[in-house]
């Protein structure tokens, strides 16, 4: 027999679960919008600086910045799929345990995903030449 967690823990659980299953969309959204979106705007503009910082340090803080945000929902999800891997004596998860261990297995491929995404992004970025025409 197990003790029910308080609700604040279940409530903390369950938000680190979304945030290890969606983190990584999220950051890929958010890297997608200021890397790509701030490169395309400022060389619109005709300069390569934004205010006094340079473009190249902005698209990489909009690089490294989601970058570390997934490798974080990956590590959660890992966490969740380590902690999720007890089963019944007869090898059936139960019901919660079953669905949280299937989120997390989607978090750890989406994020895997979604990293390789933001960082050959970010290569792509950091390798050519802003405002290439």
């Amino acid at each position: 027999m197990s003790a029910q967690p308080d609700p604040r823990t279940r409530l903390a659980g369950g938000l680190l679960l979304w945030y290890a299953v969606l983190g990584g969309a999220i950051a890929w959204a958010v890297h997608l919008f200021v890397a790509w979106g701030v490169d395309e705007l400022t060389c619109a503009s005709g300069s390569d600086r934004i205010g006094a910082v340079p473009l190249r340090l902005v698209v990489a803080l909009a690089v490294v910045l989601p970058a570390l945000a997934t490798a974080g929902a990956l590590l959660a999800a890992a966490l969740a799929w380590r902690r999720t891997a007890r089963t019944r004596p007869d090898g059936i998860a139960e019901g919660a345990l079953g669905r949280t261990r299937l989120l997390a297995l989607v978090g750890l491929w989406s994020n895997v995903l979604f990293l390789t995404i933001i960082v050959l992004g970010g290569v792509a970025l950091l390798v050519f030449p802003p405002c290439q025409r």
